[in-house]
């Protein structure tokens, strides 16, 4: 016989065997699953076990099946059956070919008795087969669940499963697994369970420290003390990560303050008017952004992801455009006399606010996040949201192109004069009225900027602007009134001491401390953090 006939007769050798061996495998499981009727719970539970031995993909129902009670015998032909609710009807399938017998009546069939004690061994079995599926996903689910309900009884299938796996996330959570089983057991030798410490403190989590936290009382020194390290780890590690978070919960909220007053930094600081219709001005930019997602979606629904870009510059020219008009409609009309200045835009934001009503109604409207600002993603413990990580970069794009406007452009120039000495300035030729117009506007646009990134995270009512307003003049007079660094600087130094103080004082008193914190400061820096410097101020 030629070698290439040998090696065909091999191949067809270890085929036939192959296939002798999964007929009968395939048989062991049939006659083990038709003896399950009518035996005791004794013999049930050693049959599981050769049931989840066979390996058989049948092998994850049926178990499934029996340990809630839908494994059944029927009574007219003796078959094991399963049954399924199809609308609202029993129907039986045959357990073993999955044939289905149709609807069956009320008594004719008798399930197939299990108690507590043999319901958690069919659970170690079924866990012993899915750990052993060909999908890693469906192993590494198995491998969570045995580590959340962790049973003694499972430690060798686990340790078995562990040793035979490839891929590594799956065999993490199966060591974690086998460790949290490990120290379940109680009476493991102390090498496994100091092992098993060293595993679970890896974690360095809240679900490291409550199973590590019992051990700490562990009648074996070793171990206690071991746990007790571990856990004195744990709790620094996650109060660094607790500090980070807040930082980061911080430059959130500063993201938003920033936006919210940087245009009030500059409409005060150029002057000095005390705008209260800005939190309207941001509504407005809130209200641009839900208009435009309501076309969209009706509309060209394919384009929402982009809602947000189409939404911004429209927000700005809206409300920039509003800014204009309150300030050549009212306030030009008020410059020297602050406390009417107040007043009148305190009596301009409710007309906007009942207007706002009148158009769109007094309930909260829907906002949605474009997918790319959707979902979140962590770093170590820390959690970090798609939506407030684009608006912290989104202010920073604001107050970088500001900077930019107030340094490089003519308007910039001008606006920078008129607040160093209006009077020399307009001696110079240039028109105050003009730069006051146009410094209102862009502090309105930029508010209206703030009202599209409001409208992420924050309910789009007519009431928007006013949660900000108070805040908002906070950070500009903390900062330094007309200066934009100081905005920034106060912005986020703000937002990172409210979040500090919130977990222990609670948000509003919070609030509170912070403000009698500015109080107190700027009784020793009127000027706040960074002030103004030029001849009509220093005068």
């Amino acid at each position: 016989m030629t070698r290439p006939r040998l090696w065909l007769a091999a191949l067809l050798t270890c085929m036939a065997t192959l296939a002798a061996a999964q007929s009968t495998t395939s048989r062991d499981f049939d006659m083990l699953v038709q003896a399950l009727p009518g035996s005791d719970f004794d013999t049930v539970e050693s049959l599981v076990g050769q049931i989840a031995e066979t390996g058989d993909e049948r092998a994850t129902d049926v178990l499934q099946a029996l340990t809630e009670g839908d494994l059944h015998r029927l009574k007219s032909n003796e078959a094991v059956i399963i049954v399924r609710d199809v609308d609202g009807e029993d129907h039986a399938f045959d357990a073993l070919t999955g044939e289905s017998y149709g609807e069956i009546p009320r008594r004719g069939s008798s399930s197939i008795r299990v108690n507590n004690s043999l319901r958690r061994v069919i659970s170690a079995a079924v866990g012993t087969l899915t750990l052993r599926h060909p999908d890693p996903a469906v192993r590494l689910e198995a491998a969570q669940a045995a580590f959340r309900a962790p049973d003694a009884a499972q430690t060798e299938a686990l340790a078995a499963a562990l040793d035979a796996e490839t891929d590594p996330d799956v065999a993490s959570a199966l060591s974690e697994a086998v460790a949290v089983a490990t120290l379940s057991q109680g009476t493991a030798p102390v090498d496994a369970q100091l092992a098993a410490v060293a595993t679970i403190a890896a974690r360095n989590d809240g679900i490291a420290l409550s199973v590590l936290t019992p051990l700490v009382g562990s009648d074996q020194p070793e171990v206690a003390a071991a746990a007790a390290a571990a856990v004195d780890k744990i709790e620094r590690v996650r109060k660094l990560w607790s500090g980070a978070q807040n930082v980061w919960f911080g430059l959130s909220l500063g993201s938003v303050l920033l936006l919210a007053a940087i245009g009030l930094a500059i409409t005060f600081g150029v002057m000095g008017v005390i705008n209260m219709a800005h939190g309207e001005l941001v509504m407005l930019g809130a209200y641009t952004t839900f208009f435009v997602q309501d076309i969209i979606r009706t509309s060209f629904p394919g384009l929402f992801d982009w809602s947000l870009l189409i939404a911004a510059p429209l927000a700005f020219l809206v409300a920039g455009a509003m800014g204009v008009a309150i300030e050549r409609g009212c306030v030009r009309f008020l410059y020297g006399r602050p406390l009417e200045t107040l007043l009148a835009t305190w009596g301009v934001s409710l007309i906007l606010q009942q207007t706002v009503r009148s158009i769109f109604g007094p309930n909260n409207r829907e906002v949605g996040n474009p997918s790319w600002m959707s979902g979140a993603f962590e770093i170590g413990q820390m959690t970090i949201t798609y939506n407030r990580l684009w608006i912290l970069i989104f202010s920073l794009a604001v107050f970088a192109a500001l900077l930019f406007v107030m340094k490089r452009t003519p308007i910039g120039l001008q606006m920078r004069a008129v607040t160093q000495n209006r009077a020399m300035a307009a001696n110079m030729g240039i028109r105050t009225g003009w730069v006051d117009a146009m410094t209102f506007g862009l502090g309105a646009g930029i508010a209206g900027l703030a009202g599209v990134a409001l409208s992420q995270i924050d309910n789009v009512s007519p009431n928007l602007g006013q949660s900000y307003i108070v805040d908002s003049f906070m950070v500009v007079v903390f900062g330094g009134a007309g200066n934009i660094w100081g905005t920034l600087a106060g912005a986020f130094s703000i937002g990172i001491a409210n979040k500090f103080l919130e977990p222990w004082s609670g948000a509003v008193l919070a609030k509170i401390l912070v403000l009698v914190f500015i109080i107190l400061f700027i009784q020793k820096r009127p000027r706040g953090l960074f002030a103004v410097r030029g001849r009509a101020v220093d005068g």
